[in-house]
């Protein structure tokens, strides 16, 4: 317990040394308090300002109490370390305070600490476990600071709380070895002036120890916050895991040395050559970015640093090459001992560090010219002059215009494009008129006189420099075919002083529509008069396609247009349902009537859009032949009176009725009544009076049917005779059918 008296108060504070706990723990601390005055007396127990942080529970943390002459009275405090509360060894203060009744001897501070644990350590099991204490104590907000070159001393307390005599051993795990150095108190039995070979702390049974701890982070050690954590060993209690935490802050040191060494100081053709040697040694990463500035009032030089950019970490060095080139070669002198050209290094460092206030400065000796730039000054004089001389010529005789070059601007066009050329003209200004001229087979040349200034629109041509350049001039060529351009300059009407011819440039004919091979063809080869005739074909670019005709070359030579199509507007509707375009246009089953028999040889001839394609230049389909037959024909009657018989008794004198039905094409046959030579219709009748022999025939009109006929012979019956038997009626009327 720690007491402290005075003349009227006493106070015992439990527990006395240090509170220990885990974030999140809950701790109590016991104060009992004694007035020993000759009063009553009001007394106030609070803390101070920094364990309000370290306090999370909702206990009042300060008690008002009335004590009475010589009486005790116990205060018991409880609270929580916050749970975010990083390990380490907090210091604070519990303050007794009797203003009103003791002003004189109070208030009275006790300091105090609180130990917050680190998670992984091994919660305690009983008052006998091992206790260390750190000093001085550290946490976030109380760094401890390390000075460099002067190692940082920590004193380890180390309380063996139990009946058993324990050896204990400390560690920095996160430290390197070369941080840090343990040393362990000797334990008496060495010689004198010998070091203790101890590697560990003994201790008594109830006894307490202590362990220097040297802390020394090498040179190139960054600049910042270090928590390394200290863990305690016990040889008796090997599960125990006891850690606590240091929290070293190491200063910023911004040493940064800057050499720079000459290599090529002085020179009258190279550039100079310096070496510059930067050293870090500070404990920060430097990023710096390297420039040179002239002392003088003129910039005379160019200064390369390679590299521009350098980085160094603490404790490192490196060498930059510095060239310094001067630039205005005129200002180097002719004579004497050379021009002094002095300069300062800048330096910039990226991330705002302070740099030393004094940097490195240079000279550069830019030396005299040699000897004979002197004759190369001579030589510049000379040339000088008669450069003036060639002016003033060359203002009394000027440059003649020339044309510079003349071409296409493609080699070949495609029809519906006109040619357009491209051309340049030097020294325009001695020109009065531009003519330009083609020729091309089968058209008569073509001539265009232009003046410059309507040249001049700055759109296709315009003039820089007295140069007059077109590009893209549009001509009026646009008929297929092959053209030569001639560009003719004349200085007044008369006087031509140049011209320029192009190589040949072609305006190629658009593909023209053309019968796929073998793709002209019918559904069959042999029909009879009345059946369509269904056609199909195939034509590559139908884009191009205006009209298609279907032909029959007769025997004797004669071409007789048999369709006609007209594809300016695309399928026409009567194909629409038998046509379809793509790459191809493709017609399938194109039906087509022929109504006179006779042999057809039928071929399809396509016709162009282009203006310029002639319809005889332009390839007809391979022919087809089709043979078209007369239909077979049929006397299905011929009789007198509605008798078919071929022989008739029939009254002298008597008027009849002739009747004839012919199963046939009216247009494919010739009917006859051989009695009369009469030309008939395929069915018809008429009156007449009975003669011996009454007959029909029917021919073929194209001769591909043979020719049919019938006849009737009539045995006059004289006037009233008897009527005959029916047997031999039935065999004077039996019928016969005749062909020739």
């Amino acid at each position: 317990m720690q007491n402290q008296y005075t003349s009227v108060l006493k106070v015992i504070i439990n527990p006395p040394d240090i509170l220990q706990g885990m974030p999140g723990d809950t701790l109590q601390l016991h104060v009992i308090i004694t007035n020993q005055g000759y009063k009553d007396a009001r007394i106030d127990v609070s803390f101070d300002e920094a364990f309000q942080n370290l306090n999370l529970s909702n206990n009042p943390l300060q008690e008002c109490l009335s004590l009475a002459s010589q009486k005790s009275y116990e205060v018991s405090f409880e609270f929580q370390i916050p749970p975010n509360t990083p390990p380490g060894t907090y210091d604070y203060r519990l303050i007794v305070d009797a203003p009103e009744d003791y002003p004189q001897e109070t208030p009275i501070s006790f300091p105090l600490q609180i130990q917050v644990l680190i998670k992984e350590q091994t919660v305690r099991r009983g008052g006998d476990d091992p206790t260390f204490i750190i000093k001085p104590a550290s946490n976030p907000k109380n760094q401890l600071i390390y000075k460099p070159g002067q190692p940082l001393l920590l004193t380890v307390a180390v309380n063996n709380r139990c009946q058993q005599v324990d050896r204990f051993r400390l560690t920095c795990p996160d430290l390197d070895d070369t941080w840090f150095t343990i040393r362990y108190p000797r334990t008496g039995y060495e010689g004198a002036g010998v070091l203790s070979e101890e590697n560990g702390l003994e201790l008594n049974d109830y006894s307490q120890g202590e362990i220097l701890l040297e802390i020394h982070p090498p040179a190139d050690a960054f600049a910042g916050t270090y928590p390394p954590t200290i863990q305690l060993y016990s040889q008796n209690r090997q599960d125990l895991i006891l850690l606590d935490l240091v929290y070293l802050q190491i200063p910023e040191n911004y040493i940064l040395d800057i050499e720079l060494n000459t290599i090529l100081g002085k020179s009258s053709r190279a550039a100079g050559k310096y070496q510059l040697k930067l050293t870090n040694r500070g404990n920060t990463d430097r990023e710096l970015v390297l420039d040179a500035k002239t002392q003088d009032e003129e910039e005379l030089c160019n200064y390369k640093f390679e590299p521009l950019k350098v980085r160094l970490l603490p404790q490192k060095s490196t060498d930059v090459n510095l060239t310094v080139d001067p630039t205005s070669s005129w200002r180097q002198p002719w004579l004497g001992s050379g021009l002094f050209i002095n300069f300062q290094i800048e330096i910039q460092d990226q991330k705002q560090l302070p740099l030393p206030d004094k940097l490195p400065q240079g000279t550069f000796i830019w030396k005299a010219r040699p000897w004979w730039h002197f004759f190369l000054l001579l030589l510049l004089i000379l040339g000088i002059l008669g450069g003036s001389a060639f002016i003033i010529w060359r203002i009394l005789h000027p440059e003649p215009a020339k044309i510079d070059f003349l071409k296409p601007t493609n080699p070949t066009y495609q029809e519906g494009n006109k040619i357009s050329l491209n051309w340049q003209v030097s020294n325009v200004k001695q020109l009065d008129n531009l003519r330009l001229s083609f020729t091309a087979e089968n058209l008569e040349p073509k001539e265009y006189s232009y003046k410059i200034n309507e040249l001049n629109d700055g759109k296709n041509c315009q003039t820089q420099n007295n140069t007059l350049t077109c590009n893209n001039f549009i001509t009026e060529a646009k008929q297929p075919g092959k053209y030569t351009f001639k560009l003719e300059a004349y200085k007044n009407k008369n006087n031509k002083v140049d011209e320029k011819t192009t190589s040949p440039v072609e305006i190629k004919l658009l593909p023209s529509p053309e019968i796929v091979n073998d793709s002209f063809s019918s559904d069959k080869l042999q029909y009879e008069t009345g059946q369509q005739v269904n056609l199909s074909w195939r034509i590559s670019n139908p884009e191009q396609l205006a009209s298609l005709q279907i032909i029959n070359k007769q025997e004797n030579g004669t071409l007789i247009t048999i369709g006609n199509f007209d594809f300016t507007k695309g399928i026409p509707p009567q194909l629409q349902k038998q046509c379809q375009k793509g790459n191809e246009l493709t017609c399938q089953n194109v039906p087509m009537g022929v109504s006179t028999p006779g042999k057809y040889t039928i071929f399809l001839q396509p016709t162009s859009k282009s203006p310029f394609q002639y319809p005889k230049n332009l390839k007809a389909s391979n022919p087809i032949n089709i043979n078209v037959t007369s239909k077979p024909f049929e006397i299905e009657f011929f009789g007198i009176n509605n008798n078919q018989q071929s022989t008739q008794s029939l009254d002298e004198g008597a008027t009849v009725t002739l009747r004839w039905k012919v199963k046939a094409d009216p247009k494919d046959v010739i009917i006859t009544l051989s009695h009369s030579g009469k030309k008939v219709n395929v069915t018809g009748s008429e009156s007449i009076i009975v003669i011996p022999e009454v007959g029909i025939s029917v021919e073929d009109k194209y001769g591909q049917q043979k020719p049919i006929s019938m006849k009737i012979t009539i045995i006059p019956k004289p006037k009233n005779s008897p009527t005959p038997a029916t047997g031999a009626s039935h065999f004077l009327f039996s019928g016969q059918r005749l062909i020739h």
